[in-house]
């Protein structure tokens, strides 16, 4: 039997740009996402939006979930004439108009007429699966093609993709794209479950070589670390992606603000340890937190659309009469005015508040006019909630701003007074113990694995380690993605 020939557009050698090409025949494919390439990939390829491939027989395209980097091009996908569905899962389907709205202004700009004309052929073209239904991309009565998607934990709507393979007089074969798989313990999100076999698994490595910090007390971690920072008198502004990240933020800061409630109503509650007399005097229930983005609110009130899809946690607070994602303290900003109103405010009244704003790694967006006016006051904060990449602004501010240092906002030297702290925890990506849990708990471990999605240094590791694992096990695996 002939191996499946797949081609990758992107992310086959690094992590961003997923781009997949999977033949269920010779003259027939489906693409597995269509991302944007970013940061230091994008200048190497030259153009992170352009297709550098035919899509001469694509016959669909299949989305694991609506981050920018797996769904950036399909503007460009559909200008190259691709006409066929766009499958997703139904939280993906709700999602991702919201996120082609900003790729599409990239891509044609601002012509109002266009953008509603090619967002009404993305929900046009949009089919939304069910999780673990299968469903028919190709039955030419040779060939035969089924695909299903299963919850992977990443973010909402993020899944992983099984595709059954059947061919006349031969064995099916399972062939499973993981996507980008979640961590374990992520809030509002069911832990993610692996299939029961694959043939051939195209497996995520982006943290295929290190260990997540411990995510079960990072709420503890991110309440410390706001205390820490209110005593100091000012705002605190936490730098965050609009989907994802901002949702966990404000679920765990709501559960914070409600055992504090609980303890002020029931004191004893208060655990006997040395470290609760230490902790800064911080009213809490009356502390306002800001959310200014209008990109991020769009997307809270769309998880708060789909609850269906939470956890049977997130799903118990919701029975027990408590709000997570819209919360009374919580202070939503909408237009640019009122925007800079709060900026000029805790500018000028250092006013003790949170405030979540995008975009995470400050390189654009409405926190860089809040860094731009308080870092300088020695009263503020910066408290980081997640990887900041090499050449960014956050990357700067958390590397220099403990020593005093500056860092270039819109071209301006912006010397850095405020107090910089990063919790870790908060990444949405599986780690190496969660990649290799995801193998490991299949029924039938894959013969073969490929590795896309991951620096080579990630790959290696993971490779070493997924290798180990089978020998003691006494099985035998193909490994292939590997660097030359």
């Amino acid at each position: 039997m002939n191996p499946p020939k797949i081609v990758h557009h992107g992310a086959g050698q690094g992590v961003t740009g997923s781009c997949h090409q999977f033949w269920m025949d010779d003259e027939t494919s489906v693409l597995i996402d269509c991302g944007q390439f970013q940061g230091q990939e994008a200048d190497e390829v030259g153009d992170r939006l352009g297709l550098d491939f035919s899509i001469t027989g694509i016959k669909a395209l299949v989305v694991t979930h609506v981050h920018i980097d797996h769904v950036g091009r399909i503007p460009n996908l559909l200008a190259a004439g691709f006409d066929g569905p766009i499958l997703c899962s139904e939280p993906s389907a709700k999602l991702l108009p919201i996120v082609l709205e900003d790729a599409f202004h990239l891509a044609i700009g601002d012509d109002a007429h266009e953008l509603e004309r090619y967002l009404s052929i993305v929900e046009q073209r949009l089919i939304a699966l069910p999780y673990n239904h299968w469903f028919t991309l190709h039955d030419d009565g040779a060939t035969t093609c089924q695909v299903r998607l299963q919850s992977a934990g990443h973010v909402l709507g993020a899944a992983y993709v099984e595709l059954e393979l059947g061919q006349a007089n031969l064995e099916s074969r399972r062939i499973v794209f993981s996507g980008d798989l979640g961590a374990a313990h992520s809030p509002i999100l069911p832990d993610l479950v692996p299939p029961e076999r694959a043939d051939l698994l195209i497996l995520e490595s982006t943290y295929g070589d290190r260990l997540h910090e411990d995510r079960t007390h990072r709420e503890e971690r991110l309440r410390a670390a706001i205390e820490r920072a209110l005593a100091d008198g000012g705002a605190v502004l936490i730098p965050s992606f609009s989907i994802g990240r901002t949702q966990e933020l404000l679920y765990e800061l709501e559960d914070i603000i409600h055992e504090q409630m609980q303890r002020a109503v029931a004191p004893e509650r208060e655990e006997p340890t040395s470290t609760a007399h230490d902790r800064p005097d911080v009213d809490w229930p009356q502390l306002p937190i800001i959310l200014d983005s209008p990109l991020a609110s769009r997307f809270t009130d769309t998880y708060k659309a789909l609850q269906g899809y939470w956890d049977e946690d997130a799903l118990e607070r919701l029975k027990a009469g408590r709000k997570p994602l819209s919360f009374k303290q919580l202070i939503t900003v909408d237009s640019h005015d009122e925007h800079m109103r709060i900026v000029e405010h805790l500018n000028d009244t250092a006013r003790p508040a949170i405030v979540i704003a995008g975009n995470g790694m400050c390189s654009g967006g409405r926190i860089v006019n809040y860094l731009k006016a308080l870092l300088g006051d020695a009263r503020h904060n910066v408290v980081f909630v997640g990887y900041q990449g090499k050449g960014t602004p956050g990357r700067d501010i958390q590397t220099h701003g403990p020593e005093g240092g500056f860092v270039v906002l819109d071209g301006e030297r912006i010397d850095i007074k405020a107090g910089i702290e990063s919790v870790g925890g908060y990444s949405a990506h599986a780690d190496q113990a969660d990649l290799l849990d995801f193998v490991l708990r299949m029924k039938e471990w894959p013969k073969e694995i490929r590795l896309v999605h991951g620096e080579a240094q990630a790959k290696s590791s993971l490779a070493h380690e997924i290798e180990r694992r089978y020998q003691e096990a006494d099985k035998n695996v193909l490994i292939t993605g590997l660097p030359s």
